[in-house]
């Protein structure tokens, strides 16, 4: 079975509800808002659902509620007002969703992550979904990571569901939808680089707009694109670089490209966050440094 999280400390809480320990503190003597058990040096520990009624205070406070008026409701009433706010409110779900998200990671539950994107996808398209939704709670969830309030196996939890989603819609496009555009675009990642989440929206959002896609994945070398290029008419590489390449700049990476292809000429466009933080000034010609992919789609 999982490991289930079932204690926080008070600084998880603060960095799961983005709530400070001071405030949370204050709350719990002014309000008797929690009452977490302490521990036999005194340290106070709390429960899921202490973090799951901290997330709803947070949430009601972000839309107008006071904390008194909070505080004077029982835990189940507390959740009652977050439903009914949703209902009253017309964009206010992305907020609450992102919390059911978190609880699915910590709880590695799998069924309230689908029940909630249902809920989502009832009300909005999938762009809009992982743009509002998806990418903020991604976002959140690294800085989690880097500070030890989550554990590795949460967050390959969380993206690995994520990329379910996005896998599932790529597909529904390719059963349904011939492309009608000349143009093939070849999606890869270069050696040792495995962070594809980036890479498979990128893949759904080219087979929506009517290209055809061809995904290769993550860690590939130069040398294995070279027979697509030659069998492949109006071929265009697209990768992403996030950590690597560890001892190169992106623009000999180009030159690499061109090199091993022996083609100056083949478009080559590149996205992520190694690439932007370079200032990069010899790019070969056919190479492009892409900032969003709503600016590439556009310029397609």
């Amino acid at each position: 079975m999982n490991a289930v999280k079932t204690k926080f400390s008070i600084k998880d809480l603060e960095n799961l509800a983005s709530v400070k320990a001071h405030t949370i503190r204050i709350w719990e003597k002014r309000y008797q808002l929690f009452a977490p058990e302490r521990t036999p040096t005194n340290i106070r520990t709390y429960t899921l659902k202490d973090l799951q009624k901290l997330l709803n205070v947070s949430f009601l406070l972000e839309h107008d509620y006071k904390i008194s008026k909070i505080a004077s409701h029982s835990t189940s009433e507390i959740a009652e007002l977050v439903k009914q706010t949703v209902s009253l409110k017309t964009q206010p779900k992305g907020h609450q969703a992102i919390n059911s998200f978190k609880i699915a990671m910590i709880n590695f539950d799998q069924q309230l992550f689908a029940k909630t994107f249902d809920s989502l996808s009832k009300e909005l398209d999938f762009t809009t979904i992982f743009k509002e939704v998806l990418i903020p709670l991604l976002e959140e969830i690294g800085l989690l990571w880097q500070t030890n309030t989550i554990d590795p196996s949460h967050e390959h939890f969380i993206t690995n569901l994520i990329k379910q989603k996005i896998l599932l819609r790529i597909e529904q496009y390719q059963l349904t939808d011939i492309p009608h555009k000349s143009r093939v675009f070849v999606l890869f990642l270069p050696d040792n680089e495995i962070h594809d989440l980036g890479l498979l929206f990128l893949n759904y959002e080219i087979v929506r707009h009517g290209y055809k896609c061809i995904y290769l994945g993550q860690s590939i070398l130069i040398e294995n694109l070279k027979y697509l290029m030659l069998n492949q008419l109006n071929v265009s590489f697209v990768s992403y670089f996030t950590v690597k390449p560890d001892h190169s700049s992106v623009a000999d990476y180009a030159k690499a490209f061109n090199t091993e292809l022996e083609n100056n000429n083949v478009p080559f466009y590149i996205f992520g966050r190694k690439a932007l933080r370079e200032n990069i000034k010899d790019l070969p010609k056919n190479s492009h440094v892409i900032k969003s992919i709503d600016s590439f789609i556009e310029n397609l």
